[in-house]
């Protein structure tokens, strides 16, 4: 026989699951502009229907249903999209500290006015033009002497602009190592408050946002692959509770390292730990580049990880072997390679042919060099001779001791279309690496090769951008808060509990009728 208070019971239960659906509504609505929420919705079901299997049930037409029950509260996100994303953003890290340092060279390296390299290079060629018409001509001869002067503090300021970047840049590795460091800290200390509620039957909702949140920004810095995982003995947990997360890096093509570097660790017997990251570098050297990244006890010197981490050492400069041999690479290195390359042979073959003319008014040759410079350092300490600065009658202008002789000017003048290549300096002697064609096309080819590689960056980084917002829009349209749905919703939980408590007056109504009315009657 079925009870007279069940129907109390079966409304009493709508009545609660209808306010539970009410207040994640309102959790929903409230969040709606909170940074990584999930909207989160109610998982309804029936509960047992009366009556059940047994040989003492009552024998009734058939079983009646007794209710509703909320049974949890779940978060609403596709793994697949997140992972979609955290693939673009990896790119947009890479590829924006990249464009970042490009943009940056591009600016100290500024040829689109006429102080920049180019431009002062053709004054100094034109100044030595006018010399060889005006080899008696003091006024020449210090326009020469000072016009060469500007080509060497250009090449100064090139130097140490881009060397004082790249240290800039060596702290911007330091910082993002640490970034990582704490991230991935504070995913382990998320893991670990995850995996004490879960197995008490609770979805930690809240802390799911976190730790994803979280892992959207790490995965700008690093390329990562995360996996979730469900340890054994977990209590009572969920079939779809999250678990813990463990993260392993992984290289351009997807595939781990081997050994794998895990940089929050789980598996089926619980949390592993974490790894820290450090960067390493060449000693005793200014500036000093990158020789490998340690994941723990783990060491890599091949940086193909991906993110920003990996952009900012590319761009910064590493040392890694080739043939056998440690070699220096990178956007800052190769640049102030060439600089150097290029401003030492120019310099060497300028001396050369200095040295072979007579001064104006000597007979015997100069045998003196116009610069004065570092080897292997030539940007950064090219300078005129100061006695020549001081007295620009030193400059050696003829092939001979004869008044207005200018074969000499003419020699150094022509210096500007010689392939370095016919550098009678060289002639003995290994040429520095890399040079082809004259001074200015040498440097022309650099500032042209420049452009196409920061261009192609920007492109890159504008591709990666724009696919990773298509995907978070995707992502977005899943888990974002709607607040029209929500108030959809509203008005139906609403309505939900109006009718269920309108089920209790009708029950109660009857309860009283039975109570109050039966064995009245004759009265």
């Amino acid at each position: 026989m079925i009870s007279s208070f069940m129907g109390l019971e079966t409304a009493k239960r709508a009545m609660s699951t209808a306010q539970s659906a009410l207040y994640t509504t309102g959790q929903n609505v409230a969040n709606a502009n909170t940074p990584g929420y999930t909207r989160q919705r109610v998982n309804l079901s029936q509960t047992t229907s009366f009556p059940g299997v047994g040989m003492n049930n009552p024998m009734i037409p058939g079983q009646i249903g007794t209710g509703v029950q909320a049974d949890s509260v779940q978060r609403i996100r596709e793994s697949f999209l997140d992972a979609q994303y955290r693939g673009q953003n990896h790119k947009i890290g890479y590829y924006g500290s990249m464009s970042e340092s490009l943009g940056k060279i591009e600016g100290i390296m500024d040829e689109s006015g006429s102080s920049g390299l180019q431009g002062v290079l053709s004054k100094f060629w034109n100044s030595l033009q006018d010399l060889t018409s005006n080899t008696d001509n003091s006024g020449a001869r210090e326009v020469a002497a000072a016009s060469g002067q500007t080509v060497a503090d250009t090449l100064n300021y090139y130097y140490n602009s881009l060397t004082s970047v790249q240290a800039d840049s060596k702290d911007q590795i330091t910082v993002t190592a640490e970034q990582i460091n704490t991230l991935v800290g504070n995913i382990e200390k998320l893991n670990k408050e995850i995996s004490s509620i879960e197995p008490h039957g609770y979805l930690p909702n809240d802390l799911y946002d976190q730790r994803d949140l979280l892992v959207d920004e790490l995965s700008g810095l690093i390329n990562i692959k995360v996996t979730k995982v469900q340890p054994e003995n977990y209590g009572i947990a969920k079939d779809f509770a999250e678990g813990l997360y463990n993260i392993e890096v992984i290289a351009n093509d997807g595939k781990s390292y081997t050994p794998p570097i895990t940089l929050v660790g789980a598996d089926k017997t619980g949390m592993l730990g974490t790894t820290k990251v450090e960067v390493t570098y060449e000693k005793d050297k200014d500036p000093a580049m990158v020789t490998g990244v340690k994941f723990g006890a783990q060491e890599i010197s091949e940086y193909k990880f991906s993110g920003q981490l990996a952009g900012l050492i590319e761009s910064h400069g590493y040392t890694s072997m080739v043939d056998g041999v440690a070699t220096v690479q990178g956007i800052y290195p190769d640049m102030l390679k060439n600089l150097n390359n290029m401003t030492e042979a120019f310099a060497n073959e300028f001396n050369r042919i200095h040295a072979a003319g007579y001064a104006l008014g000597e007979t015997t040759v100069s045998g003196e060099n116009f610069f004065t410079f570092e080897a292997g350092n030539a940007a950064k300490t090219i300078a005129v001779k100061k006695e020549i600065l001081d007295k620009p009658s030193l400059i050696a202008a003829g092939k001979s001791g004869a008044s207005g002789d200018n074969q000499n000017a003419k020699d150094l003048a022509d210096l500007k279309s010689k392939n370095f290549s016919e550098y009678n300096y060289y002639k003995d002697k290994t040429l520095p690496e890399g040079l082809t064609g004259s001074l200015d096309s040498f440097y022309a080819g650099v500032i042209g090769k420049l452009g196409v590689v920061s261009q192609g960056a920007q492109k890159d980084l504008s591709n990666s951008i724009t696919l990773a917002e298509s995907v978070e829009k995707n992502r977005q349209s899943v888990s974002a808060v709607s607040l029209d749905e929500e108030m959809t919703d509203m008005i139906k939980f609403q309505q939900s509990y109006n009718a269920a408590a309108r089920m209790v007056t009708m029950v109660d109504e009857m309860l009283d009728k039975i109570i109050n009315g039966l064995g009245t009657g004759g009265r």
